[in-house]
């Protein structure tokens, strides 16, 4: 039992680091940049399922809340959570959940972890543009256009990419004994 909470505690550590790092990588944009943040969020949830990604998103925000650099364009600090991209890290909680949660009800197939990924992609948008609007004083069209407009054929290709990704790096794990199960009984993998 011990081992297997530390086994689950490196595993959200490690996945708040691997958001952390895939941050980092970015193209600018005036208002919010495209990140590897979003990328990384689906690879957690389709790789470690919902309970474990929601810890590891936790993690990855109360590190970036003390301070520490490991939000996009290496920033930290609550400044940057109540400001006007905080909307789009909060949505990564809510993301890794869902995600996880759908492929746990059903498969962890690749068609399956494409739809948990864009059902995530389209809350972490969602979540990240209300809070644009209000930080920003904007119009839900202002809003839209810089908060959404620009990350929907970009998001969809990290949704791809976190689902084969995902599915592909789950399915070794799990032959090789390093992933702890999850407790749904509908555990398939590719």
């Amino acid at each position: 039992m011990r081992n297997n909470k530390l086994k689950n505690m490196i595993i959200c550590s490690m996945f708040a680091a691997i958001t952390a790092v895939l941050a980092q990588i970015e193209i600018p944009l005036p208002i919010v940049p495209i990140s590897g943040q979003t990328l990384a969020v689906g690879l957690t949830a389709t790789i470690i399922g919902s309970r474990l990604g929601t810890i590891a998103m936790l993690l990855y925000v109360a590190m970036g809340a003390i301070g520490l650099p490991v939000f996009a364009e290496a920033k930290g600090g609550v400044q940057v959570l109540v400001g006007p991209t905080g909307g789009y890290i909060f949505g990564f909680i809510i993301t890794a959940f869902v995600t996880g949660y759908i492929l746990e009800k059903t498969k962890f197939i690749l068609p399956w972890a494409m739809v948990a990924n864009t059902v995530g992609m389209v809350i972490t948008l969602t979540i990240g543009t209300v809070q644009l609007k209000y930080v920003l004083d904007m119009t839900w069209t202002a809003a839209f256009v810089s908060g959404v407009a620009p990350f929907i054929v970009v998001g969809l290709i990290k949704a791809f990419l976190a689902s084969w990704i995902g599915i592909t790096v789950r399915a070794r794990l799990q032959s090789a004994n390093l992933l702890p199960s999850l407790k749904q009984s509908n555990q398939h993998t590719a």
